[in-house]
């Protein structure tokens, strides 16, 4: 219905930012995360939106970057999550950090956002987790990038993305996952089971 507001930063709030668009201010409502990202007051700003209309209000909810927009969306099509527990899921983690708690089954990560239980927090990795890849990643960015930067093939940055995921099903978090298969000085003879194996001995 609204793809974005642009304009001037009136007012800030935890969970909340009016936008002067010059002849209208909006009411937007934001994540902790997206508040604290925000420049200051009457300064510019872009925010992509998605819109809630329903019989008794009228809401624009607000996101700095279409990927935020995009993992929201997704959120709010759990049973249980709505753009409420959308926005708190946010507040409490970013749109990657929710990709690779999704990706490794960690529930506990996402029920540090209000309101959100074990079992609408198991939910939403059920439902979401054919729908998130470590393509969509910062993960798989930082590989395409190391790879980009050392001559590695395409198989072999598979390879490599494949031993993240590997470790954070495991359990490991994708942060360490990363930086242990960066450590491993990748040859284009390696299959994933040696990557994994190797990058394991980084872990200790």
């Amino acid at each position: 219905m609204i793809a974005f507001v642009k304009g001037t930063i009136e007012e800030i709030t935890e969970d909340n930012v009016v936008v002067d668009t010059g002849s209208m201010g909006y009411n937007v409502k934001i994540s902790a995360g997206t508040a604290a990202l925000l420049p200051g007051i009457g300064e510019q700003v872009k925010l992509y939106t998605y819109t809630c209309v329903r019989e008794d209000l009228f809401h624009l909810y607000g996101f700095l970057t279409r990927d935020d927009l995009e993992i929201f969306k997704k959120l709010i099509t759990v049973n249980g999550i709505g753009p409420k527990g959308g926005l708190a899921v946010l507040s409490v983690m970013s749109a990657d950090d929710l990709r690779f708690a999704i990706i490794s089954g960690d529930s506990a990560a996402i029920c540090k956002a209000p309101g959100i239980g074990k079992k609408t927090a198991e939910r939403v990795i059920l439902d979401l987790k054919d729908k998130i890849s470590l393509e969509d990643t910062l993960v798989h960015k930082e590989i395409q990038s190391l790879s980009a930067g050392t001559g590695i093939s395409g198989t072999d940055s598979h390879a490599r993305n494949e031993a993240v995921e590997a470790l954070t099903a495991l359990g490991y978090s994708a942060s360490d996952a990363l930086h242990a298969v960066k450590a491993v000085s990748v040859t284009e003879d390696m299959d994933v089971e040696t990557i994994l194996k190797l990058a394991l001995k980084n872990m200790f």
